[in-house]
């Protein structure tokens, strides 16, 4: 994921920290959970995050 899509380093690096304490997110949603990504975010956000095993 670009950085600049969610905000920059400080909440690609809340996503690593959440997926070591809680194994990988299993739909976009997830996102939500992360310290500092909220609902919407995602929202805003959601046609452009794809999760690592999605299709194009």
């Amino acid at each position: 994921m670009p950085t600049n899509m969610m905000g920059g380093q400080s909440k690609a690096e809340a996503i690593v920290a959440y997926r070591e304490e809680n194994g990988r997110l299993e739909e976009i949603e997830d996102l939500a959970k992360v310290r500092g990504i909220g609902e919407a975010t995602v929202t805003r956000n959601k046609d452009r995050i794809k999760l690592g095993d999605e299709e194009d």
